[in-house]
């Protein structure tokens, strides 16, 4: 699976070099950070939405649409889907309480 998630990284670091005008994830980063994360809180929100709606197609399809623009977001700060699978790799076989009690340190 992780496969998919590398490709995508690697497509949206190409749009990096595309015109806003001929690629909707070029337009976001000419447009800003704010932009960014303005689409990101839009599909969240509808992720919400749609899980308490239960139809599991839309919580498939929104879902995807809310990783999609993370990863645009992660692209955007010159990060990438590694540097999350590695962090909730650290995170395994921790309690969610030991985990946040480290943060704090």
């Amino acid at each position: 699976m992780s496969d998919v998630l590398q490709q995508l990284a690697q497509i949206l670091e190409q749009r990096k070099l595309e015109t806003a005008d001929k690629s909707y994830v070029a337009s976001l980063y000419a447009k800003g950070l704010d932009s960014i994360l303005k689409k990101i809180g839009e599909e969240a929100t509808e992720t919400v939405i749609a899980a308490k709606g239960g139809d599991k197609k839309q919580i498939i399809y929104e879902t995807a649409d809310l990783w999609f623009h993370c990863m645009v977001l992660l692209a955007d700060q010159g990060l990438g889907p590694d540097d999350v699978l590695q962090e909730l790799q650290r995170r395994f076989g921790l309690s969610g309480l030991e985990e946040k009690a480290q943060r704090n340190k």
